[in-house]
């Protein structure tokens, strides 16, 4: 390993050897492999500079467009990134999404705002549906298979859902999923292949990156501001990029909490059609703004998968979500379901069907919105001089740190005085730079005066 200087730079650069022996397949897949393994085993440390195409070409005796061909992989499964005037260099592992939720901090005193749950769980009202189910006698009816889109009162239920949020609905064009991200799974699934390019926000929520990886597709993360995704950068990503769909959530985006105003989704439709890049909508809190913008998915529904759930409005638990979309998309998410869970759970179907049908699904909802507003009061004054983004009805903020913070050490200081927060990189996309902020969930405290 030497130390050199580029553009005023120190790094350290490696004098890095794959092992190539025993490696099957093309040369370039064996090289990209060799870096992953010596990554994982810690022989290369992230900030390594690793070795120019020409240098390491020569050096194991392979074409310089060998060498191209396996850092370009290298690069697609975010092991490494190219900087301009600089080289090559390892990246900085970033995790998928957050670690499972557990006691930390002081003991079980953790309060943990790294979650987006939601503050209220009905479970007498659970409970009393499915004694209703014994009492009828039809319990068992809902333990049996059930292998298709979902039972048609099941639809017809999420179709109403869908419906008051403004985007009108016919069960046919309804599935019914085991939550919201297993309904992001399936449209993503439906709609691109391994290998295609999905383009998302670029910062955007975790599980689409859990979901990429799973399904062997690149994402590509398109610049924001204050009302959610670029036009201008979207059109230049669809034309540079070949996507084939876009996921995105442009009610209190997650992680950011912007607001995505009607003209904008427009415009961003009118991009996809354009393009004909799929348009996978993630309004998971759509049930949240009184005054909400029409979702997204209406201004191309021939494009676009809607997904939502009543994970965040009811009960995490309940794993219950819908997903609508035209023909011939709503066919291949329907395959997609068969070949993933081949149905969602009836029972917790039926109980999520006749939450919405008794009205106890909007009582709850509209519970939340409030308690939102209480604890966004509470922390807007709390955090009073401090640079953050939020919306009155939202559950999370985004907080922006003031120097020298910097995120990692300001989320594990923060947890070390018992408070859980998660920062920038496990939302970042991309090779841009990611800022030093953390998203705080005001919802997920189990009290307002944990808020506090």
């Amino acid at each position: 390993m030497t130390i050199v200087t580029v553009n005023h730079y120190i790094v350290t650069m490696t004098n890095w050897t794959p092992a190539l022996q025993g490696r099957p397949g093309p040369r370039y897949v064996a090289i990209a492999e060799a870096l992953a393994d010596d990554i994982e085993s810690g022989a290369l440390a992230a900030g390594q500079r690793l070795p120019t195409h020409r240098d390491l070409a020569w050096r194991i005796g392979v074409t310089v467009g060998t060498v191209t061909r396996a850092y370009a992989q290298a690069a697609h499964r975010g092991l490494i990134a190219g900087e301009v005037g600089r080289g090559t260099f390892v990246r900085e592992a970033v995790p998928l999404g957050l670690p499972e939720p557990k006691a930390g901090g002081t003991g079980s005193d953790l309060i943990d705002l790294s979650y987006n749950f939601p503050t209220n769980q009905p479970g007498d009202s659970v409970a009393e549906i499915v004694a209703e189910l014994n009492a009828e006698g039809s319990l068992s009816r809902f333990m049996a298979y059930e292998v298709s889109r979902g039972h048609p009162h099941h639809r017809a239920a999420g179709a109403a859902w869908i419906t008051e949020s403004g985007l009108p609905t016919d069960p046919g064009q309804v599935v019914v999923t085991a939550g919201a991200q297993h309904g992001m799974l399936l449209a993503v699934a439906a709609l691109a292949r391994p290998g295609d390019v999905v383009l998302t926000e670029e910062l955007t929520y975790y599980g689409i990156k859990s979901i990429a990886s799973l399904l062997d597709l690149r994402l590509h993360g398109v610049a924001m501001d204050e009302q959610g995704l670029l036009p201008t950068a979207l059109e230049a990503a669809c034309r540079s990029t070949g996507a084939k769909a876009l996921y995105c959530t442009p009610t209190l985006q997650n992680p950011t909490a912007a607001n995505m105003p009607k003209a904008r989704r427009r415009e961003i439709a009118e991009i996809c059609v354009r393009h004909q890049v799929g348009i996978i909508e993630d309004d998971i809190y759509g049930f949240l703004p009184e005054r909400p913008s029409p979702p997204l998915s209406g201004f191309a529904p021939d494009l676009s998968v809607y997904v939502t759930s009543l994970s965040k409005c009811v009960a995490p638990g309940l794993r219950i979500g819908f997903v609508r979309a035209e023909e011939p998309i709503v066919e291949r998410i329907g395959n997609a379901l068969r070949a993933s869970t081949l149905m969602a759970p009836p029972l917790m179907a039926e109980v999520a069907t006749r939450l919405i049908r008794n009205g106890r699904a909007r009582q709850v909802a509209n519970w939340q919105r409030e308690e939102a507003k209480v604890r966004q009061t509470a922390a807007k004054a709390l955090l009073a001089g401090a640079d953050f983004v939020t919306q009155p009805e939202s559950y999370h903020l985004w907080l922006k740190l003031p120097e020298p913070w910097r995120r990692e050490v300001f989320t594990a200081e923060a947890r070390a005085r018992g408070v859980g927060v998660a920062p920038a990189e496990v939302f970042a996309v991309g090779r841009q730079s990611v800022p030093h902020a953390v998203r705080v969930c005001l919802q997920a405290a189990r009290s307002r005066g944990e808020v506090e």
